[in-house]
């Protein structure tokens, strides 16, 4: 089992670039089961979570070419519209092939999602979206299966909470479905928008995506298409941090200003300067005294719950106190306690961490819990003193393509070992 071994503190200095999104390029796969023609996406993150997805899309029966960043799929017959739990238990982005596999086959089995352990991700916001569109959905042994052997018809689907990942399914199962569905409440993620803009490529009729109302005309069938996925912003918000916790000088590039401006707020209220460069960059020069600033977490347009681990990081360094409140998932402060045995002073009420800095962190021997949270680590690794070991790094391979490759070029002191 891989581990990170950092030695700090450390300034970071440089050029970095940004991958495509993981989270957007997993839907997109997904919607590659759409049509029987082939689709290709540019841009595709070398991360274990999209190994994950092609594997999956390959025991469908597609077939699935990499040529560096570029993938290639082909699902011209379906063999199994099933998703394995041995194959995606890793990963909770599973249940995004319900809706292609309903929609295209009329049948679908898969596994109930898995990935981090991050709090409560409830999949009946999808089968329930299902059933309005005509669907007979039943929960056993730990699969859920759907089926609409007369095919799904438009309907209006209103959410109860929003919900990027079930948003995105349902999404996709109307675009073959009869008549018009109306999304309600809809998540309104870039990646949403992302995965809008490929379906509209392949012949989908969609409108609204990125807003919270989404309306889509079912069409009979949808082509091939070439897509490039959109950067991956949260990974570009860990970099931006990356160079603030360093009290460094960081240009981000490749990525979309305007995806991360919440971030952006936060880290100058903190002492951060940050300037855009270009119409894909950002450069983030860490203040000398960071300040502490209360932060939130929303769905898009607020600020991302996948920042909030390694904003906690920055927080610190921050010279006051701090509260972080986490509104979406009720388990993700599970890298406070990491952070603590590092020399943080955090206490957790609730969904709210009191964090009270500035702390000197010292290097310690930390367990990774789920992904952001090991990217929360590696940031406060790298301003401790002497040598910290991360285990589990895994967690951070399903959604950062070489992280440590890219932080060494610009400064950091870091090496993979097993």
């Amino acid at each position: 089992m891989d581990k990170f071994l950092i030695r700090g503190p450390v300034r970071l200095e440089g050029e970095v670039p940004v991958s495509g999104a993981k989270n957007s390029a997993l839907p997109a796969l997904a919607a590659c089961l759409l049509t029987r023609e082939p689709v290709t996406l540019e841009r595709i993150p070398r991360v274990r979570d999209i190994a994950t997805m092609k594997s999956l899309l390959g025991t469908i029966g597609a077939r699935v070419e990499t040529d560096g960043g570029a993938v290639r799929v082909e699902a011209k017959e379906i063999s199994q519209p099933e998703a394995p739990y041995q194959l995606v238990k890793t990963m909770r982005a599973s249940s995004l092939v319900l809706g292609p596999l309903l929609a295209r086959c009329g049948r679908a089995r898969v596994s109930m999602p898995g990935g981090c352990a991050i709090g409560a991700r409830p999949i009946n916001l999808h089968t329930s979206g299902l059933e309005l569109l005509g669907a007979r959905v039943t929960q056993s042994h730990g699969y859920i299966e759907a089926e609409a052997p007369q095919g799904l018809r438009g309907a209006v689907v209103h959410f109860d909470r929003i919900t990027v990942t079930g948003t995105e399914d349902l999404l996709m199962a109307a675009t073959l479905a009869r008549g018009e569905t109306l999304l309600e409440n809809a998540a309104r993620e870039p990646e949403v928008k992302d995965l809008a803009d490929l379906l509209g490529r392949m012949g989908a009729r969609i409108e609204g995506a990125g807003a919270s109302t989404i309306r889509i005309q079912g069409v009979d069938w949808l082509h091939g298409a070439e897509h490039t996925i959109i950067p991956d912003r949260i990974e570009a918000g860990t970099f931006l941090i990356a160079g603030a916790i360093t009290g460094g000088d960081v240009l981000v590039t490749g990525c979309q200003p305007e995806h991360l401006q919440a971030l952006i707020v936060k880290l100058r209220q903190g002492g951060a300067e940050v300037q855009q460069q270009g119409a894909a960059a950002l450069r983030v020069r860490g203040a000398r005294a960071p300040r502490s600033a209360d932060m939130t977490t929303e769905e898009h347009p607020g600020f991302p719950t996948d920042l909030q681990a390694q904003y906690m990081a920055l927080m610190t360094q921050a010279e006051g106190i701090s509260i972080i409140t986490e509104t979406i998932f009720e388990n993700r402060f599970m890298h406070a306690l990491e952070l603590t045995r590092m020399g943080a002073n955090i206490r957790i009420e609730g969904r709210q961490a009191i964090v009270a800095g500035p702390r000197k962190l010292s290097g310690a021997q930390v367990i990774a819990s789920d992904l952001r949270a090991s990217a929360s680590l590696v940031l406060a690794a790298m301003v401790a003193e002497g040598e910290s070991t991360i285990d589990r790094v895994y967690h951070i391979d399903r959604g950062y393509e070489r992280i440590e490759a890219k932080l060494a070029q610009v400064g950091a002191n870091i090496q993979r070992t097993e």
